[in-house]
């Protein structure tokens, strides 16, 4: 790896939740690893990362199930060989997830289930212990109270450091924090939410609160919308032809169209690109502590780290909260 000076400069770690943990205020995405970015690239990526400063891996262990001839996996497995490459297993965070189906009956959040599924990603990531496990979906079968006691086993055996959770609404993250609270078990310190200047709604009017009162950690994910905010999908055919054609097509309304020319002004005045403009406006978000995101080239990531030099000043923040404001649809 050819070592380079660290971007982050002046950047403050942030904390994750009350576990410890601290974080600078940008997470890579592991999930194109092993679908969109090769084992070569994926190393590229991480070595760069990991020389501008920053720490936080989040990857899952179904991560990439979804690509054909995949089992899941695949991007836990690339990660483990680049820690074990590169030796250095405490410079980094490593945050995954589980309960998202590996194959017949391996999913969910019961205490068997936890036990095995820990020890599968630990074999993937090769190392001793998983900084920060996380409930990837809510499972309804499962009792907050048996969830939170497996975890809190891992804890004491030292595999894992602190937990948290994804995808969950509030009414379930109020339900796990209480439930945490009512047995003296550990709690989920970090929220891993769907948040980015077009999906605003739910995460500021339901979760923001909770995670401001609890003082949890935010890692959201999907922070450029699937790359809508990169301003590339402006028409069908540049939709047709993404590999995340489904989700990018949802973000092409009204609304998305006045992001993305609040974006572009933005970019006119400050001489940015979108994608920097919409990561920065996501950290100067008091209630987020990392935003995750996810590059399958150097040049790519290049780009996103600069994001966490960029100001917005006042105005450029007023314009784009204009811009994405959301009515009672969230529309």
């Amino acid at each position: 790896m050819t070592e380079r000076a660290p971007l982050s400069g002046s950047l403050q770690p942030r904390p994750l939740g009350r576990s410890g943990l601290r974080t600078l205020p940008l997470a890579l995405g592991g999930n194109v690893f092993g679908w969109t970015a090769d084992e070569q690239s994926s190393f590229g990526i991480l070595d760069r990362f990991v020389a501008a400063g920053f720490t936080l891996i989040d990857t899952a262990d179904t991560y990439s199930k979804w690509v054909p001839g995949n089992s899941g996996g695949e991007s836990e497995t690339i990660i483990g060989k680049w820690l074990r490459r590169r030796g250095r297993r405490d410079d980094v965070l490593v945050a995954t997830k589980l309960s998202g189906e590996m194959g017949p009956g391996l999913k969910g959040l019961s205490a068997r289930y936890i036990r095995s599924a820990v020890e599968a990603s630990l074999r993937r990531l090769q190392t001793d212990y998983i900084d920060l496990y996380q409930a990837h979906y809510f499972d309804p079968e499962v009792g907050f109270d048996e969830t939170l006691r497996a975890f809190g086993e891992l804890i004491a055996a030292g595999k894992v450091r602190a937990i948290g959770v994804s995808n969950h609404d509030a009414t379930q993250l109020t339900a796990a924090l209480a439930a945490a609270r009512r047995h003296q078990l550990p709690r989920y310190e970090t929220l891993q939410p769907l948040y980015n200047l077009y999906d605003r709604q739910e995460f500021e009017q339901q979760l923001a609160p909770i995670c401001r009162a609890e003082g949890l950690g935010v890692i959201n994910y999907y922070s450029l919308a699937s790359g809508f905010l990169t301003g590339k999908y402006r028409n069908e055919q540049a939709v047709s032809a993404a590999a995340r054609q489904r989700t990018n097509r949802k973000y092409m309304t009204e609304r998305g169209f006045r992001i993305l020319a609040a974006l572009d002004a933005v970019a006119a005045e400050s001489g940015a690109k979108a994608a920097q403009i919409a990561i920065a406006w996501l950290i100067a978000q008091p209630d987020v502590t990392a935003p995750i995101v996810s590059a399958t080239s150097v040049p790519q990531l290049d780009e996103l780290l600069a994001a966490t030099r960029l100001p917005l000043d006042p105005e450029a923040l007023a314009l784009l909260n204009r811009a994405s404001a959301y009515g009672a649809d969230g529309s």
